[in-house]
């Protein structure tokens, strides 16, 4: 008879917890435990007989067949998180009349807004956020004073952030005023608060960051706080990662 044994990390994505790389991040901080006993990478369990814990709450698996595909329109001044210690609005706050457990799948920062996926599908999600995937994120980003010729080039051609050269991305200025810029950037990784740390190296303050795209998939005229069901084939070309053409630059 085959084992039912599972890799920790994979059981507490099924279970709603969150990705598998940030369920990594739980098991390594030592927020989990199973059987009373603190959890390591590499862990494996077995869901029908050993008991698992999140933060000293006990997780279950729930039935299987719901697999959800939510896209959100998140405003700003919420954070990226299912729950969050400082009493902050987070992102469950606007998705709580879904019955499946759902999760971020990436991040947009508290100040940042626009299309933030959700799901309770460990794969599509390590589909979506994994780095060689490259899938395109495109971002509407008001900035002040301007966006410079110089100062997109080197950022188009990657700069050092955090000890670490970023990837190549594209920047294409879509319009101009006396004291501000309208900017579109496609970025092929994720990190964290990335354009607006690669802006800051070039004194240019972003005063507004909106995703308004991930791959082929846009958030269109959905509203703000609002979400939807990804259709099939919104789904579909997420899991194939059907980047758009690049710009000319």
């Amino acid at each position: 008879m085959a084992s039912k044994e599972e890799r920790l990390q994979k059981f507490m994505a099924e279970c709603g917890v969150a990705s598998r790389r940030k369920s990594e991040a739980l098991i390594e901080s030592g927020a989990v435990k199973v059987n009373g006993r603190r959890a390591e990478i590499g862990d494996k369990i077995n869901p029908d007989t050993d008991k698992v814990y999140v933060h000293g709450k006990r997780i279950v698996l729930k039935k299987k067949g719901g697999k959800r595909y939510i896209m959100l329109n998140k405003p700003r001044g919420y954070v990226t998180t299912m729950n969050d210690e400082r009493g902050r609005k987070c992102v469950a706050d606007l998705v709580k009349d879904i019955p499946e457990r759902v999760y971020p799948v990436g991040r947009l920062d508290k100040d940042s807004e626009g299309m933030l996926l959700m799901t309770n599908d460990g794969d599509f999600a390590n589909v979506v956020m994994h780095p060689k995937k490259e899938i395109n994120k495109v971002y509407h980003v008001t900035v002040k004073p301007d966006m410079p010729e110089a100062a997109a080039k080197k950022i188009m051609s990657g700069v050092e952030i955090d000890g670490r050269k970023t990837a190549p991305c594209e920047v294409r200025v879509i319009s101009r005023s006396e004291d501000r810029a309208n900017v579109e950037m496609v970025l092929h990784e994720g990190r964290n608060r990335e354009i607006r740390k690669m802006c800051a190296l070039f004194d240019i303050e972003v005063t507004r960051l909106k995703r308004i795209a991930i791959g082929s998939v846009k958030l269109g005229k959905l509203k703000r706080g609002m979400w939807r069901d990804l259709t099939f084939d919104e789904v579909k070309k997420l899991s194939a990662n059907p980047n758009p053409p690049k710009y000319q630059v």
